[in-house]
């Protein structure tokens, strides 16, 4: 989507839309790298790796990778259970790359989907994803609540014969905002969050509050309002059987009232849209 241009917030969308390339960038490396006997711990330090050697010096969260039926967070309880283990990756194994890096002040935070050799389920999967990611644009635009529509992607995921793996995240979020922070020589991290994103995050939270809205889209109350303005990190999950598949990436929300400039994805160039119209015209 890089011919969309939003007045003077063109070349702000630029600096996330060039993060969150880098972000995947790092994903399809790291992705080519992996190999049988790769853990988590190592598949996500290889992301923290190829980001800094980039200049990557911040983050919102640090490197996530999940391997198996740790994909659809099978078992997982508690938030120590996110972070990498020393699962090792298995020829047909599928796994989920995730990074939040902050470059030059700007915030992206993706999800890649992939397999160690095939997987017809794994692939199912990953196609099915792309029916929500036309759902949700097509509901932000209608200015739908967004707990409603997070129950509609729940429905479809239903329909679809799948679970919903991101109930599983903390508060259930299917998104969050993300944006601006400082640029710093270093910034230290809380439980793998920068506490420069954590305090925007935060600072959001606070003024949302008083204004009735949150920077979490989740199932619940506090999520009962229409779109609010700014960039949200939307991942939709499924899950089956074990095996999970999802893609993250930025939706941009505005207060335009033309509906195609109220909402948009901030770039259709990545691996997943790629991957889709691939698939159509092999059809």
């Amino acid at each position: 989507m890089a011919s969309r241009v939003i007045d003077e917030r063109a070349p702000e969308l630029q600096g996330f839309r060039d993060v969150q390339r880098l972000a995947y960038a790092c994903a399809e490396a790291v992705a080519a790298r992996l190999r049988p006997g790769v853990t988590e711990r190592e598949a996500a330090g290889m992301q923290r790796e190829w980001l800094c050697e980039r200049g990557v010096r911040d983050w919102f969260h640090l490197p996530f990778a999940w391997f198996g039926d740790r994909t659809a967070f099978t078992g997982f309880k508690v938030p120590l259970q996110f972070f990498p283990t020393n699962r090792q990756l298995e020829p047909g194994m599928p796994f989920i790359l995730d990074m939040a890096p902050v470059y030059k002040g700007f915030t992206a935070d993706i999800g890649y989907s992939g397999c160690l050799g095939l997987n017809p389920l794994h692939d199912r999967l990953l196609a099915d994803l792309e029916v929500h990611r036309e759902l949700i644009l097509r509901e932000i635009r209608e200015r739908r609540p967004l707990r409603e529509i997070y129950e509609d992607v729940e429905r479809l995921m239903i329909r679809q014969g799948y679970a919903n793996r991101h109930r599983a995240y903390p508060f259930g979020v299917i998104a969050h905002k993300v944006g601006r922070v400082a640029e710093r020589r270093w910034s230290p991290q809380v439980f793998g969050f920068g506490t420069q994103s954590l305090k925007g995050l935060l600072s959001d939270a606070v003024h949302g509050h008083r204004d009735g809205w949150s920077p979490l889209w989740s199932p619940h109350g506090f999520s009962g309002h229409p779109p609010q303005p700014g960039l949200w990190a939307v991942e939709p999950h499924l899950g089956f059987r074990g095996t999970g598949a999802k893609f993250e990436e930025i939706l941009v929300v505005t207060d335009s009232r033309d509906p195609e400039q109220s909402a948009f994805w901030l770039d259709d160039d990545l691996p997943h849209v790629r991957r889709w119209a691939e698939e159509r015209v092999a059809a």
